[in-house]
């Protein structure tokens, strides 16, 4: 008697050549999981569709709405999306099933010739999209021109180029998963470029019933045994403190701030910035929280931890909130 067919898993994304990039990764991980089979669906999103500033589009949201109806309406299974763009509040009938192993969260600066942040002349004209990043590029050097730009990656790296942009500023995982580090002419400490919540993760949604199946002994359950194993525990319990903090200062992906955790031998540590928008202040915080033992079979320690990151986000963002976060970047408040 043959084996069984594998199930078919349709594993949605954006069009463009970094979300294939990184959806395929996804995908080759859940076709090589036994009883699977993926194939992928690309779905156009408002962000796609839309020219203009994204925050004159809204921000959060608009990679991510289109994905999660066609989760809902069954057009795909799973979809795979840069966690930085994922809104901090939950989707009904949706969860986040997998977060894989974090790249490298840092911002990269592109510029010409080689050069540094500190060695771009005074007016140079650098190029971003992201209000974090121009608020944090211009505390470190007022003298920069920032230029508010749209596009993929290689349509930004082209700007780069006499006459136009003296540099552009992109996610270094971005570059990595494109191959395009060589690119980077300087990877940017956090101290100076704090990253967006979540950046370097890719966040894995799927039905909520699909994604708690893997007790069962249906064929869905070998997708929720998949998502389970791609699923990385230091990757998730790092932006599950910094995707927190966001939700707690009630600011979106647009918003200028940034916040990067980090494991050490004391526990994890959260660091963040918030920015007035033209970069003329900012407040820098940070915060330490000792975490339960790591014991990989038992789930109440998981959950423990994961509610101790969660918490130390919420504690940094009140700090920062007192501190008088909400004037400064426009913040609301809970």
């Amino acid at each position: 008697m043959p084996p069984p067919a594998p199930l078919a898993i349709r594993v949605g994304t954006r069009a463009s050549a970094l979300a294939l990039t990184q959806t395929g990764h996804v995908a080759a991980v859940l076709e090589a999981a036994p009883g699977l089979s993926a194939e992928l669906v690309r779905i156009t999103t408002d962000g796609d569709r839309l020219t203009g500033s994204l925050v004159a589009l809204g921000g959060t949201g608009v990679f991510v709405t289109a994905l999660r109806d066609a989760l809902l309406d069954g057009r795909c299974d799973v979809a795979v999306h840069s966690l930085k763009d994922l809104p901090t509040g939950a989707a009904a009938g949706l969860v986040i099933a997998a977060i894989p192993e974090r790249a490298d969260p840092r911002d990269a600066l592109c510029a010409r010739d080689g050069l540094t942040l500190a060695e771009l002349p005074a007016g140079a004209r650098v190029g971003t999209g992201s209000p974090r990043r121009a608020a944090q590029l211009l505390a470190a050097r007022p003298d920069l021109a920032v230029v508010d730009i749209r596009g993929n990656v290689d349509t930004r790296l082209r700007r780069v180029a006499p006459g136009d942009l003296d540099a552009v500023v992109l996610a270094a995982a971005g570059l990595a998963r494109l191959g395009r580090l060589a690119a980077a002419t300087e990877l940017l400490d956090p101290a100076v470029m704090s990253p967006a919540p979540g950046q370097g993760a890719l966040a894995v949604e799927a039905r909520a019933a699909d994604a708690t199946g893997a007790g069962d002994t249906g064929p869905r359950s070998a997708l929720a045994r998949a998502l389970a194993a791609l699923d990385h525990a230091p990757s998730r319990l790092a932006v599950t403190a910094e995707r927190a903090l966001l939700a707690r200062l009630e600011a979106g992906c647009a918003a200028p701030v940034g916040v990067h955790a980090r494991a050490t031998a004391a526990g994890l540590v959260l660091e963040a910035v918030v920015c007035r928008p033209d970069g003329g202040a900012q407040l820098r915080r940070s915060r330490t929280a000792a975490l339960p033992p790591e014991v990989p079979t038992d789930g109440s320690v998981v959950a423990a931890r994961l509610a101790a990151a969660h918490a130390l986000g919420v504690e940094l963002a009140d700090v920062l909130l007192a501190s008088g976060a909400a004037a400064l970047a426009g913040l609301g408040t809970r």
